[in-house]
C-alpha cells in the first residue's frame, strides 16, 4: 500500500498536497484499490466555492459510485480533465497523474485537521 509520506490525508481516503495556498486533491490508493476499477469521475463544481467535508464530485466503479468530499475550503479552480478520458489513471497513479482537482484554499488552518501518513496507516490498518 502505497501512502507518501509528504502528503495530508482525510478519514474520507482523500490526500491533499498543498502548494502556498493550493491544494491538489485525489483519492488515496487505499481507496481506489478498495473501489476497484474505475470507469468515471465527475466532477461539476469547477468555479463553485464550498466549504471543508462538502462533496465535490463522485468517482464510479465497476460495482459501485463513492462521493468525493473536499479536505479544504476553497474555491475549485481546475479538474484534471484527462480523468474524462482515461479514468483509469485513478488506479494506476493515484499520487501522480490520477489526482483530481485543485482548491485555491480560503481558510488554511484546515490543513491541521488533516491526517498525517502515519495517522492514516492506523486509520485503514496498514
Amino acid at each position: 500500500m502505497n501512502i507518501p509520506s509528504e502528503l495530508k490525508y482525510t478519514k474520507d481516503h482523500e490526500w491533499v498536497v498543498l502548494e502556498g495556498d493550493v491544494a491538489t486533491i485525489g483519492i488515496t490508493d487505499f481507496a481506489q484499490s478498495e473501489l476497484g476499477d474505475i470507469v468515471y469521475v465527475e466532477v461539476e463544481t469547477v468555479d463553485e466555492t464550498l466549504a471543508a467535508d462538502e462533496v465535490f464530485g463522485t468517482v464510479e466503479a465497476v460495482k459501485t459510485v463513492s462521493d468525493l468530499f473536499l479536505p479544504l475550503s476553497g474555491e475549485i479552480t481546475e479538474f484534471n480533465e484527462s480523468l474524462e478520458d482515461e479514468p483509469e489513471k485513478v488506479n494506476t497513479d493515484p499520487y501522480g497523474d490520477g489526482w483530481m482537482i485543485k482548491v485555491k484554499c480560503s481558510d488554511l488552518s484546515e490543513v491541521d485537521n488533516l491526517m498525517s501518513a502515519e495517522d492514516y496507516k492506523a486509520l485503514i490498518g496498514a
